[in-house]
């Protein structure tokens, strides 16, 4: 069996998705249940394009404790050192430098020659070896570089101490076939092919990301790079939990083992869909709403009789359960606490405390609490408590056919401050309150609003994401029994949210 290593980017490729802000209190949440996943590796982001994005890849090198943490750098020696001083306390800490290959790029972006770039390649893979006992090293729009010049490339950044090859195809180019070719010339024409570890990054632009990854793997990768739900710029990257499953399901074809815990999949997919804004489709493979749905009465009667007649893949396996579970308003403090740690969950005596308090007042409105709301929960309280404004009343006025009114009052560090506005909505009403509060011009630019479980007394998930002065995308969360209370939180979360690291007009890899 071949061991694949999985390469997560959620937190720096992924988080290049417009609209998708995470601040440093989520990419450690984040970070932790990857690391409960197995993932080997986390890309935990840029740590030069800005003091948050250090300051992110800090929070988390400082917290994994299996699992390796690498921050991106171009090959700049201030972008190295920087990226070193981000990632000193990491237990197994690596490095990601890319440079641009394709003659596109060379001529119209970077405006260097091939000689230079080879000179470039060399002496900051010899450079960050010095700071970094495993420097991997990605030739930016690889798919699209002249294949000669790219083997070149390749071989100097082994030469140069490069003990990880990427190969990404930054612009969702390439297909299966093409892709697989690439890498069987790589092998054929790199004598040290299978003494480093070789990668693929593969964009979804066409479609193809996970098919290309897997051909990757097919012939010769023992990396995989991508982001939980396929998140990530335009179309999005390779979709890690679909690479995993396929692994597992058609190991008998690939021959292949990970690290991978497969059944705490569905978590992490929950996790991220909730805090970047970005619900799952339900046609979604491996997580999506439908992947275990039946509907059609030939299926039904098969599945009936037997699964394995059309369900390859057992909900178990990636996490969802058939029992939910529920707690009632009846359950006590050690059951409660029990549920959490059940779930992956380890929460202060503070934030049990304030956990607790908000499971029983939802209790009090919802006659069973299932798994989903418990998670909720959490990232409700989390959203919340990251406010520099909290929502303490909330007041509308609706009249039928006429002009709707709010009234909002909020808690924060200036004290409790309190207003009034008018809308043709009451979801209007509220926001134009919020913007009076806070003295801010913003654009609403996205809203959307889900039910967390099924039944008329769900608790209400709302997604919002505002557009500032600057032409900045933040989102923004809010969770609540009640549509009107969770629309102004989601709204409150994003217009407090600083913005978010690594979003700066850097050139980007991949």
């Amino acid at each position: 069996m071949k061991k694949i290593q999985f390469f997560d980017t959620t937190l720096r490729d992924g988080e290049q998705t417009p609209g998708v802000n995470f601040d440093v209190k989520e990419k450690v949440r984040i970070a932790l249940q990857l690391e409960k996943l197995g993932v080997d590796v986390i890309e935990a982001g840029f740590p030069i394009s800005s003091s948050g994005d250090f300051e992110c890849v800090k929070a988390i090198s400082e917290a994994m404790t299996t699992t390796s943490v690498t921050g991106l750098a171009r090959c700049r020696e201030q972008d190295i050192l920087r990226a070193h001083e981000a990632l000193k306390h990491a237990k197994h800490p690596q490095l990601h430098i890319f440079l641009a290959t394709s003659d596109v790029h060379m001529q119209y972006k970077l405006k260097m020659t091939k000689d230079e770039v080879l000179a470039s390649i060399k002496h900051h893979v010899t450079f960050a070896r010095k700071l970094f006992d495993i420097v991997q090293f990605s030739p930016e729009d690889a798919t699209r570089t002249d294949r000669a010049f790219l083997i070149e490339a390749v071989q100097t950044a082994i030469l140069a101490g490069a003990k990880v090859i990427n190969i990404p195809d930054t612009v969702g180019y390439t297909n299966p076939s093409e892709f697989g070719q690439l890498f069987r010339d790589l092998k054929a024409n790199i004598p040290q092919f299978d003494e480093v570890i070789f990668s693929s990054h593969c964009h979804d632009d066409l479609g193809m990301a996970v098919a290309n990854s897997l051909a990757a793997i097919e012939n010769g990768a023992r990396r995989v790079e991508g982001a939980i739900n396929g998140i990530g710029e335009r179309a999005g990257n390779t979709a890690l939990e679909e690479v995993a499953v396929a692994l597992h399901i058609r190991k008998d074809f690939y021959q292949t083992e990970t690290n991978i815990t497969l059944n705490q999949i569905k978590a992490t997919s929950d996790l991220v869909s909730r805090l970047s804004g970005m619900p799952v489709p339900r046609n979604k493979a491996v997580i999506g709403g439908n992947a275990y749905a039946h509907e059609s009465g030939i299926h039904q009667d098969g599945v009936l009789k037997n699964p394995d007649t059309y369900e390859i893949i057992t909900p178990a396996l990636v996490g969802v359960q058939k029992n939910s579970l529920p707690l009632g308003k009846l359950s006590g403090r050690h059951a409660f606490n029990t549920r959490m740690e059940e779930l992956g969950y380890s929460l202060s005596e503070e934030e049990q405390n304030e956990a607790f308090k908000r499971f029983k007042n939802l209790a009090d409105v919802k006659k069973e609490i299932s798994e989903a709301d418990l998670h909720a929960l959490v990232v409700g309280q989390a959203s919340e408590t990251a406010e520099d404004e909290t929502l303490a009343h909330l007041q509308v006025q609706y009249v039928t056919g006429g002009v709707q009114a709010a009234v909002v009052r909020t808690e924060g560090k200036q004290g409790v401050r309190e207003d009034a506005a008018t809308g043709a909505g009451s979801i209007e009403a509220i926001y134009n309150t919020i913007n009076r509060l806070l003295n801010q011009n913003v654009t609403l630019v996205n809203y959307h609003i889900q039910a967390i479980t099924p039944g008329q007394d769900a608790q209400a998930e709302v997604h919002v994401v505002i557009q500032n002065e600057a032409h900045e995308e933040i989102h923004g969360i809010g969770i609540d029994h009640d549509v009107l209370a969770a629309s102004a939180k989601a709204y409150l979360n994003a217009s407090t949210k600083q913005i978010p690291a690594g979003k700066q007009s850097f050139e980007e890899a991949h």
